[in-house]
């Protein structure tokens, strides 16, 4: 018995098939210590090879890197019904984690090794509802201008359709690792 139907009895048989989903993942501390010496291009493209495990958060939204350039990323993500809001279509925060991660990465794909970048500003324009049904949903990060302090990067979301569903423009902060 779940948390949920020990605190509202009776009432769970209205809110349909309980449902799951298995996250797994490889320790992040152990592939930064593995990559150290790698380029941020050099290391996305381990990843999408499949020589290196993604960041623990591309399991948990469930997200893959398609494909790696230098400035530029595409990952795919298939939202299912775990990542939904009570208004019945994908959250938000999804649909914006989606964008930072590829305005994110695709500076990451310009920086030499020993070079870390983060987030510190992103605005996201929401154009379209995103629900299960709008299928697999193509995320690609462009790099706008990489600077030696500052980066400045674009995030770009379309559904199964090619349609837009949403935009993000990112400004990251540079900085040398301490790895």
């Amino acid at each position: 018995m779940t948390t949920s139907e020990q605190a509202h009895p009776g009432a769970t048989a209205r809110w349909g098939e309980e449902q799951s989903r298995l996250v797994t993942w490889r320790d992040p501390i152990t592939t930064q210590s593995n990559v150290a010496s790698m380029s941020g291009l050099a290391y996305w493209r381990a990843v999408a090879d499949g020589h290196l495990p993604p960041p623990p958060i591309g399991e948990l939204i469930p997200m893959l890197v398609v494909q790696v350039d230098n400035g530029a990323i595409t990952f795919r993500c298939s939202p299912d019904g775990s990542t939904y809001n009570p208004l019945g279509m994908v959250h938000g925060g999804i649909v914006c984690t989606l964008l930072d991660t590829v305005a994110g990465c695709a500076l990451h794909t310009t920086l030499p090794q020993a070079v870390g970048y983060t987030s510190v500003e992103i605005k996201v324009n929401y154009l379209k509802a995103v629900t299960v049904g709008s299928g697999p949903l193509l995320a690609v990060g462009t790099v706008v201008k990489a600077g030696s302090r500052i980066g400045f990067a674009e995030g770009k979301l379309t559904d199964s359709s090619g349609n837009l569903v949403a935009t993000a423009s990112s400004t990251l902060l540079i900085f040398e690792s301490r790895r």
